[in-house]
């Protein structure tokens, strides 16, 4: 078995890979105070819910947008199981071509996701990760990784408007929104919901009239299930393409491939 780690600024989600299919996948806060020690026994907790010996690790990838954590999680790994992970950045063959000013400065979040969803949809592809932000990439017909775009996430949003405005209170977004709501919550969530999903939709329209094609609009991330249903576009929802690309991206460049 190999693990699939991806570290975000909210959370870290580990995935285990087996005969190239995945097997499980599980989440912990990313916490930039915890120390090696405390993420192995993190990451031992995890595999024994799953009943996975950690003898039975033989390898790993890991995709991280966090600095500390992206020495401190191989660390942990290595404590737990003496596997050195191998870490998405410069050097890992990715089968892109990343039409950048600077490719080094490209998130290896979103390279990740670019790889996954290039695998699996017919090109030209846009990739939105709703995460801390939330990201748009896009993937051309040739298969170049052409650019993006960086958004306040939704959550980083509605927490950012409860606590600068006295009278709007911090809400769950869980449940049906209608367009117009008739109380301040039911505002709040339509706003939230219905909002996010007309300005994806956008997004979208605009990008196939910048490229004169329609593209494959795929959606993912931890909010992601929230917004598909208010969408117009049919998104590809992808709860898991971090963990897909990073098991792509690990046949691609592990040790003797």
């Amino acid at each position: 078995m190999i693990l699939a780690i991806d570290v975000g600024n909210t959370n870290i989600v580990l995935g285990g890979i087996m005969d190239n299919q995945q097997v499980f996948s599980a989440r912990l806060a990313s916490d930039r105070n915890k120390t090696a020690d405390q993420y192995a026994l993190d990451i031992q907790g995890i595999l024994t819910m799953h009943k996975v010996r950690v003898e039975a690790i033989e390898g790993g990838i890991l995709s991280s947008v966090v600095p500390y954590l992206q020495t401190v999680i191989p660390n942990a790994v290595k404590l737990l199981t003496g596997v050195d992970l191998l870490v998405v950045g410069p050097g890992i063959k990715t089968g892109l071509s990343i039409r950048m000013d600077n490719p080094a400065s490209v998130g290896s979040d979103l390279i990740v996701a670019a790889v996954a969803a290039r695998a699996k949809y017919k090109a030209p592809i846009a990739i939105v990760d709703m995460g801390t932000a939330t990201t748009l990439s896009v993937v051309a017909k040739n298969g170049n990784y052409i650019g993006g775009m960086i958004i306040p996430g939704l959550w980083t949003s509605m927490n950012a408007l409860s606590a600068h405005a006295a009278q709007l209170p911090y809400i769950d977004l869980n449940g049906p929104a209608k367009l117009l709501g008739t109380n301040t919550v039911d505002c709040m969530r339509s706003g939230a919901l219905i909002g996010t999903a007309a300005m994806l939709d956008g997004l979208i329209d605009r990008l196939e009239e910048e490229l004169g094609e329609s593209v494959s609009p795929v959606l993912t991330g931890g909010v992601s299930p929230l917004i598909v249903p208010y969408c117009r576009h049919s998104f590809h929802l992808e709860p898991d393409i971090l963990i897909d690309g990073l098991r792509i991206l690990y046949g691609k460049n592990k040790p003797n491939a």
